[in-house]
């Protein structure tokens, strides 16, 4: 059960909203190459527009200035295709996050509209925590109550996840709610079979999910690197370090470069591992089974996508950045793939479901 105020339940109307989304996308010579993190805030959107709420305020980061004001990492951008996908509201920006140009922005912005500050990166005091840089980002936007709905960053302590807190009434946004709702899920009542498969390229990283799902999973599918690896005796095999051998499964058959390195699971294990998904009910899946940048080592990883997608009886989790682009790049082309939940976190969702501390969820009220 969700255990936070949610802005499902709030009542905004005529007032100003201070929302914090994540609009950390990948921008290459000024266009927007995935839009995905976009795309999921705009039903927080209308739904603010839904309950009357006078003024929205939104704020972001964007990649990692450390501090200081880079042009190439601008939110600019993000505003313009904020435009794009709501021909019908009014969407202005401001290169501030407070004083001044802040205040006579928020004051213009005529009722319903909607105003993208910048990048919050830009400013020491997000990433140091700063109760006085949260202090004049709600005085100068003059706001109501906040709304936390950056799901991605909700792992950070933050000054736009956690001090900001301190300053607003805090609650959670539609799309925050239903991230952590998905998940956690996952950690208390999967249902089964209950399938976690496990890809990328540290084990080190996956290490502690394996440990904490090993209990609930009924199955721990293997690949990637990490499968390469243990074939190539690089790292333990996980059976050893995290135990109970019936319950995972490690790829072990390989599509190889001219060198030998092992860089896709190829046919045999492909069918193996679906095979092993014909009877789930819920599967978890982080981590790409092979160098998907690489046509030519994308094959299980596209299986694998493909299956989930079309079989709905499925609930499917997708999560991690590398595998959730590379799902999402497989719908453009087909429309049919569908999934349960495609996360817009890597961190977080890893932090979720392996039981840390989460400080933009646990800072909001509580219901």
């Amino acid at each position: 059960m969700f255990n936070k105020q949610s802005l499902k339940d709030a009542n905004v109307r005529g007032q100003t909203v201070l929302v914090r989304v994540d609009y950390n996308v990948p921008i290459k010579d000024g266009q927007i190459t995935d839009d995905l993190r976009i795309r999921e805030t705009i039903p927080t959107l209308e739904l603010l527009e839904k309950k009357g709420a006078r003024r929205i305020i939104l704020i972001s980061h964007l990649g990692r200035p450390k501090g200081e004001k880079k042009p190439d990492l601008s939110l600019a951008p993000v505003a313009e295709r904020l435009k794009d996908l709501l021909p019908e509201r009014k969407v202005f920006f401001v290169n501030d996050v407070s004083g001044p140009d802040v205040e006579d922005a928020v004051e213009k912005l005529p009722v319903g509209g909607i105003l993208l500050l910048e990048n919050l990166r830009f400013f020491a005091g997000e990433e140091s925590n700063s109760s006085e840089f949260a202090r004049e980002i709600a005085e100068s936007t003059h706001a109501d109550i906040f709304v936390q709905d950056g799901f991605a960053v909700i792992h950070r302590a933050h000054a736009s996840t956690s001090a900001i807190t301190s300053e607003l009434a805090s609650i959670a946004g539609p799309l925050l709610e239903k991230e952590v709702t998905s998940l956690s899920k996952l950690i208390t009542n999967p249902t089964h079979p209950f399938i976690v498969i496990i890809g990328g390229a540290k084990v080190e990283d996956k290490e502690p999910l394996i440990k904490k799902l090993l209990p609930l999973a009924d199955k721990i599918i293997v690949g990637g690197k990490i499968a390469a690896d243990i074939a190539d005796h690089q790292v333990e095999d996980l059976t050893k370090t995290v135990g109970n051998t019936d319950k995972i499964y490690i790829a072990s058959d390989f599509v190889t470069d001219e060198s030998g390195a092992k860089l896709d699971v190829a046919d045999a294990s492909i069918k193996e591992i679906l095979d092993l998904l014909s009877s789930a009910k819920t599967v978890l899946w982080n981590g790409t089974l092979g160098l998907v940048e690489n046509p030519d080592y994308a094959k299980g990883s596209t299986a694998l996508a493909e299956y989930l997608g079309h079989h709905p009886e499925i609930y499917s989790v997708i999560c991690g950045g590398d595998t959730t682009g590379f799902v999402e790049g497989l719908q453009k082309t087909d429309s049919s793939l569908e999934y349960g939940l495609i996360s817009t976190g890597g961190g977080a969702a890893l932090e979720l479901l392996c039981g840390e501390a989460l400080p933009g969820l646990d800072s909001l009220d509580d219901k």
